[in-house]
């Protein structure tokens, strides 16, 4: 028997998220096998699924709900933002100041390997702010016009990286080893190419997709993350301060067109706007899970107050040979 309603959420934006309402705070473990019926007919649909009012539990019960919709969960590598283990497949999500806002991404866009689901569960939510804004990807694609979508995906993007000095995650984290051969040993693999400085930090460099497209549904998405690693997503007076003490190409993270040309801020600024065009914002309730299609689906975060548990956990790894 369903102990549950489908309903569209009133901040919801062309049904992004479908809204699954529980009843009396029923067991979500229990109703695994529903949801994931429920789920897999509409995810790829609308984008996003948001589970309200079932009584989840400890982070455990939650990594037992994603792992139970068939893929193993998959480990945070060469991840761009601190974050930690929670447990086995889930982490916190990124540890950035409460006062910091996080652009719209979709997970892991800036490398040529992502995980095609992506859950949160907000354990507790915040005394005010702290919403974990999404946009459909197929729309942002559209809106950015086909000038600046043609010009993206003909030349690709070259992400840098500078790892460390206290300006970055540092590289034994990123790579979860603290030997130099698993680290190059990794990056060959990955198709990233990477140096060690004179300072023993690590810099690498990596081409990847503008867009792409999804495998199952056939839709076009904007898929990448120039708009946050571009020095113009710091604020100014950080960008200005960051740019006395290290050159350019030792900034802790910075994006180029795939050949290494600069990457038009004003065309930056367009795509930006676009984003805050297709935001949806909904605020979280305790309990709350958020089941994300990552290709069709971006993420952010809001700025917040007082304690904000989120842990997330993410399966289904996907890339692209762009060779």
């Amino acid at each position: 028997m369903t102990f549950f309603s489908i309903k569209p959420l009133p901040e919801s934006r062309g049904g992004l998220p479908l809204l699954v309402q529980a009843d009396d705070g029923i067991d979500l473990l229990a109703s695994q096998q529903e949801l994931r019926e429920l789920i897999d007919q509409h995810l790829e649909r609308c984008g996003g699924v948001l589970l309200r009012g079932f009584d989840v539990g400890e982070a455990e019960r939650f990594r037992a709900f994603a792992a139970a919709f068939g893929d193993p969960l998959l480990n945070y590598e060469f991840g761009s933002t601190p974050r930690s283990n929670v447990t086995a497949g889930v982490y916190t999500s990124t540890e950035y100041p409460p006062h910091q806002h996080i652009p719209l991404h979709n997970e892991q866009a800036y490398t040529r390997e992502w995980p095609m689901r992506i859950w949160f569960y907000c354990v507790q939510a915040a005394q005010s702010g702290g919403e974990t804004p999404i946009a459909d990807s197929r729309v942002i694609y559209r809106q950015v016009g086909e000038a600046i979508r043609r010009r993206f995906s003909e030349r690709g993007l070259m992400y840098v990286r500078n790892f460390g000095n206290g300006l970055d995650v540092a590289w034994e984290q990123v790579f979860n080893s603290s030997d130099r051969a698993v680290v190059e040993a990794y990056c060959r693999a990955h198709q990233i190419d990477c140096e060690w400085k004179d300072d023993g930090e690590l810099r690498t460099r990596q081409r990847c997709q503008a867009v792409a497209r999804h495998p199952r549904t056939g839709d076009w998405v904007w898929f990448n993350q120039a708009h946050l690693f571009h020095v113009s997503n710091l604020p100014a007076e950080v960008r200005e301060s960051l740019l006395e003490i290290v050159d350019e190409d030792d900034l802790p993270r910075n994006v180029y067109y795939g050949d290494g040309s600069p990457i038009e801020e004003s065309l930056l600024d367009d795509i930006r706007g676009v984003l805050a065009e297709a935001t949806v914002s909904f605020p979280w309730c305790s309990g709350d899970v958020l089941m994300l299609d990552n290709m069709l689906t971006a993420h952010a975060r809001a700025p917040f107050s007082g304690p904000r548990k989120v842990i997330v956990a993410m399966a289904q790894g996907h890339g692209l040979d762009l060779l």
